[in-house]
């Protein structure tokens, strides 16, 4: 509504388009998506402002199902067990032919039956302990009025402030100073979200825009401490690259960023590494590219530093250091 607010707003080169504050672009939908906190493979969707509630709701029965599921199982192999186990003298024998005291089940109970419970029980264990916690990492986000992204940024603000010894302090704007109003801001009777997804209630001395215009002094950040590479070697994406040295084949990445083929002197804006790998984007032709920005992650062995850059001439880490 107001053309001067767009100084302080991020934009998107793929959607073509300003996002609104809270708002990130996701790979794998292709689009922004409001109030975004991550892209879940399990519901192939992302999590965000419209379905926040819902899917943390769905980390809490996940739980609760595979409970109710381990109990049946244990309960079933106990009595089943039970009633074919013979006491002798010296030994105790299992038969697995057929209960003892019982009269026989409608589903017979073989060492094939006890093999699949087992095997069940295993996996509800699993998803109990691993969906449990991911539901007790959202109910912390959430209780601050964060987002996964949004604590990931408010800890590089403090790094970034720490840096450059700025003397400034970042408070995040959307946490409202009460967990029972953080938890109604996503959890309401009637399902639907609070607001409309691009107007936000901020705390007491913060601005609409404070997260906005803290995500691009990082974005400015990023780009001084980025370094220029040149490929030196072809590289052709895959995941675990064998003909790069055993050492890169173990040591790859385990997230779910991609990685960016490299054909022999492609330029590369390096943000951040590992021992064997870097994280950068390709420099591409703005005309020829559409917009469309070739980001991930590619063997550092592939790669080597430019000492100069092509525009200013003057060398890279020089250059780093003075600003």
């Amino acid at each position: 509504e107001k053309s001067q607010d767009c100084m302080y707003l991020q934009y998107c080169k793929v959607c073509q388009s300003y996002k609104a504050p809270r708002s990130h672009h996701c790979r794998k939908c292709n689009r922004c998506v409001m109030k975004m906190d991550h892209h879940c493979p399990w519901i192939n969707n992302c999590c965000g402002y419209q379905n926040h509630a819902s899917f943390t709701l769905f980390l809490l029965l996940a739980p609760l199902g595979c409970i109710h599921a381990s109990f049946i199982f244990v309960m079933t192999m106990y009595t089943q067990l039970y009633n074919r186990i013979s006491f002798g003298w010296s030994s105790v024998k299992i038969d697995m032919s057929a209960a003892k005291r019982d009269p026989r089940p409608i589903i017979p109970f073989g060492l094939s039956a006890f093999a699949a419970s087992l095997f069940a029980l295993g996996l509800a264990l699993g998803t109990t302990i691993a969906v449990g916690m991911l539901f007790i990492i959202q109910m912390k986000v959430i209780l601050t009025n964060k987002t996964s992204i949004e604590s990931w940024i408010e800890e590089k603000a403090k790094d970034r402030i720490q840096y450059y010894q700025t003397g400034e302090t970042f408070i995040f704007p959307y946490d409202m100073g009460s967990k029972w109003k953080n938890f109604k801001q996503v959890f309401t009777w009637s399902g639907i979200p609070e607001g409309d997804g691009l107007d936000w209630p901020v705390r007491d001395g913060c601005h609409q825009y404070s997260l906005t215009i803290e995500q691009l002094k990082q974005k400015a950040d990023k780009r001084v401490r980025s370094v220029r590479y040149r490929a030196v070697e072809d590289y052709s994406g895959v995941c675990c690259p064998v003909t790069k040295g055993v050492k890169t084949f173990f040591t790859t990445p385990c997230t779910e960023e991609p990685r960016i083929a490299l054909s022999k002197g492609d330029l590369i804006l390096a943000t951040r590494g590992l021992k064997h790998w870097m994280y950068g984007e390709k420099i591409l032709d703005s005309a020829a590219d559409g917009g469309i920005r070739e980001r991930g992650w590619f063997p550092r062995k592939c790669v080597e530093k430019c000492q100069y850059d092509s525009e200013t001439d003057q060398p890279v880490d020089g250059e780093k250091k003075n600003r």
